[in-house]
């Protein structure tokens, strides 16, 4: 009898235990409700200093100016840096980089873009896949920008995407690419700017397959929305990506 006592009480407070332990659904939902919160707040902080200016311009903002392939834009702050990834007119513009620049600007692009921003009368820093420079304090790495299907950027041709650190934060702007092996070697990027409008470039699902593959923090899809790409592109891209996707409206 006495047994049947002491297991009866232990089958008690086991129960009570278990009970006491085990999360309520709506403490679930709460948990999870806040994570996607924090995730959804670290996102946000990760691309606030980073305007799309259409196409594949950018401007970065933090320690310095830095603008990426200006291109009919309309002008705005000065930069300290402009990156210039290749010498395509839609990238290489010396009418838009006149816009920008000021005294001590320093332009750091590749050999064939020399020639079209000699006239800005700046500092020019030459790169090639590989290079890696410090200008006024600020990081940059020149990465492969190449593609594999088609011809319109030829790898032997030495263009360029560069990763920039800024504001504590590794900025990957892919430039005109496809999705190349080298992808695969990039490490720690918290912020992917990838092409997804195909024709020159890689498509809405091939950039998904080079985010999946890089796994920044947050992707941003760019290179659409003029001469090629839609916002179909775009649902596609979000759709296929398994990182977070931050779609940035255009802005001057």
């Amino acid at each position: 009898m006495k047994g049947v006592v002491l297991l009866s009480i232990f089958a008690v407070l086991f129960i009570l235990i278990g009970a006491g332990c085990k999360e309520s659904p709506s403490n679930i939902t709460n948990i999870n409700t806040e994570q996607k919160t924090q995730d959804s707040t670290e996102v946000s902080l990760m691309v606030e200093n980073i305007k799309w200016l259409g196409h594949a311009s950018f401007k970065l903002t933090g320690e310095k100016i830095i603008y990426i392939d200006p291109w009919k834009i309309k002008g705005g702050e000065k930069a300290d840096i402009v990156l210039i990834t290749h010498e395509h007119y839609d990238h290489c513009s010396p009418e838009d980089i006149a816009r920008i620049v000021k005294e001590d600007t320093v332009i750091v692009t590749v050999a064939d873009c020399q020639s079209k921003v000699l006239k800005s009368n700046k500092e020019i820093k030459l790169v090639e896949p590989g290079t890696k420079v410090n200008v006024k304090g600020i990081q940059i790495e020149a990465v492969p920008a190449y593609n594999t299907n088609k011809q319109y950027h030829l790898k032997e041709n030495q263009w360029v995407g560069f990763i920039v650190t800024i504001n504590g934060k590794r900025i990957y702007h892919a430039g005109d690419t496809d999705f190349i092996p080298e992808m695969s070697q990039l490490k720690n990027i918290d912020v992917a700017l990838l092409p997804i409008g195909g024709t020159y470039t890689m498509n809405a699902q091939e950039a998904a397959q080079a985010a999946n593959t890089i796994k920044p923090k947050v992707a941003v899809p760019m290179h659409v929305g003029d001469i090629v790409g839609s916002r179909a592109d775009i649902e596609k891209f979000k759709s296929l990506t398994r990182v977070p996707v931050t779609v940035l409206e255009e802005s001057q």
